[in-house]
């Protein structure tokens, strides 16, 4: 299990890892061609359309791949492929709904963001982008469905390859359509803007050709599934499918809704907030686009550990529940703890101790910008978190669990929001994003403990072990980092760039020599890492 849970996860974790690499990359330029002040209309449009897209798609595509694996555990291959039929017409139909609701609504939740005297762009710019936006609700849920019935069958390749080539297309649209408008046509930034965000919708067109291939190539091979399990049609009506759906996915909705809902708060809050304070509307998008889109770019790439978790997680965990196996359960938990944090807290430490490295490599050399990713970055931990704690409540139908849970981190946010801007600004908004996530998680460890009676020592253990090691690692890379800056004055994109190899390199080695002197990434990282540690010299502890 645990060597077919981490491939699964680790094909995931390539796919996404390569499609955030571009999701920053692509930053970089697109950064130059708009200016600072010009990202902020950017996150307006993006912010209001995740919502919607959370709300269209509705947790579908998830609960598909749940049951489709638990039907398909059972040896009943035909229901899960009669799902999969009657949920494309669903996903078809809230997919033009979601797009006629945003797209209809663009103007009154404008208004609720800004006001026509807080920035260098207008009430219209910001509904004018999220209608070009609001297209891309068409195509994304079917797309999201069909990636959950190949996961089903416990086949992530179509997923990790579709997200790819989908950030592909969408971000040479952007850059491409960026460069036109400003550069040839002389056209404006808000203009840009609107290009490069109706560019999601092209980008899934695109995933859905990557999908339609892979159909055509494994159907045949689940065609021979089903015929050898001996039930060609299903005896499971759709109303009981459905009943069973709607109970799976409500929660899963709002689930998929948590960040952008966070980053909403913020957008409806921040500036008011701000203002009472004595800050210029002017400033205060500029610190909410650093927030929201600059800084958040960087700090959701240690996150797509946790995406391929979760998503590689659910079928397995709802596999081995469907059997009444506590056994594989509890073990799926210990595996999934352990790797996601010994990945995931070196990455999000690291950002921050190199913030302002990676704040002017991608960005510009701001002082401001690279103090919003140092105190932002560990706030990846918990981003981590959440939604692998949520996947394991959905394995184990505790929805309505998670709902509450999920509801009460809201509420969090929202009451410590305005008031933690008003003391500590940017750090305020930070402090309550946090909390919320905090309290949400929480809920979520106390529910899975309760209903499972899941309790590790061992798994506590080698968290700390994993704290005390990231701990010493960090202190080694402030100290190269300091050595550096010592040397050199950092002026340039390739001088940051160098520092960041060297310090990450410094960092990587050291944290790698520990864990295989220690034993600790054989144990976690499975067979191969463990044979190549033995040709190193590491004994398994």
């Amino acid at each position: 299990m645990a060597s077919n849970l981490l491939k699964g996860t680790m094909i995931l974790t390539v796919g996404l890892l390569l499609s955030r690499i571009l999701g920053v990359l692509y930053v970089i330029p697109f950064y130059q061609i708009i200016g600072e002040e010009y990202i902020a209309l950017y996150q307006y449009a993006y912010t209001p359309y995740s919502i919607m897209l959370a709300i269209a798609v509705s947790g579908v595509p998830v609960a598909v791949s749940k049951f489709v694996s638990k039907y398909n555990a059972l040896g009943d291959y035909a229901t899960g492929r009669k799902l999969m039929k009657s949920s494309m017409l669903l996903m078809s139909i809230t997919g033009v709904l979601g797009f006629l609701l945003l797209f209809f609504l663009a103007d009154p939740i404008a208004h609720m963001i800004i006001k026509d005297d807080e920035a260098d762009f207008s009430v219209g710019d910001v509904a004018s982008v999220i209608k070009y936006v609001s297209f891309a609700v068409i195509v994304v849920p079917l797309m999201s469905l069909i990636r959950g019935f190949f996961q089903g069958y416990q086949r992530m390749t179509p997923t990790a390859i579709s997200q790819l080539w989908e950030q592909i297309v969408r971000i040479l649209f952007v850059l491409a359509g960026g460069f036109f408008v400003v550069y040839i046509m002389k056209g404006t930034e808000k203009t840009a803007v609107s290009f490069a965000v109706f560019a999601a919708f092209l980008g899934a067109l695109a995933s859905m050709v990557v999908l339609y291939w892979y159909w055509k190539k494994l159907k045949p091979e689940f065609n021979v599934m089903m015929n050898d399990s001996g039930k060609t049609s299903s005896d499971v009506s759709l109303r009981n499918i459905y009943k069973e759906i709607l109970v799976y996915t409500v929660p899963f909705a709002l689930v998929g809704v948590i960040n952008p809902l966070f980053q909403f708060i913020d957008m409806i809050t921040f500036n008011s907030a701000m203002s009472i304070i004595g800050i210029s509307g002017d400033i205060s998008n500029i610190l909410l686009g650093m927030l929201n889109f600059s800084a958040h770019k960087l700090v959701m790439i240690p996150v797509m550990l946790a995406t391929g978790f979760s998503m590689a997680l659910i079928p397995y965990i709802t596999s081995y529940y469907a059997k009444r196996d506590f056994l594989q359960v509890r073990k799926s938990l210990d595996q999934s703890f352990q790797i996601l944090l010994f990945l995931t807290v070196p990455a999000a430490l690291g950002i921050a101790v190199l913030s302002g490295e990676f704040y002017h490599l991608f960005y510009e050399q701001s002082e401001t910008g690279s103090t919003v990713l140092a105190h932002y970055a560990p706030v990846a931990i918990l981003f981590a978190l959440y939604p692998v704690t949520t996947a394991i409540l959905q394995g184990i139908d505790r929805q309505k669990l998670i709902i509450l849970n999920l509801l009460l981190g809201i509420l969090t946010k929202l009451l410590l929001n305005t008031p933690f801007i008003k003391a500590f600004e940017t750090d305020g908004a930070i402090m309550a994003t946090a909390c919320g996530y905090l309290v949400a998680i929480g809920l979520n460890l106390f529910a899975i403990r309760k209903t499972l009676h899941y309790k590790s020592t061992m798994v506590a253990r080698r968290i700390l072990l994993i704290l005390i090691i990231n701990a010493v690692m960090l202190v080694l890379v402030y100290v190269v980092k300091s050595g550096l800056q010592n040397l050199f004055v950092i002026d340039s994109k390739m001088e940051a760039l160098l520092v960041i190899i060297v310090c990450a390199g410094v960092g990587a080695a050291f944290y790698g020599y520990v864990t295989l002197r220690l034993g600790l990434a054989q144990k976690l990282l499975g067979e191969k890492v463990t044979r190549i540690a033995k040709k190193l010299g590491f004994k398994e502890k």
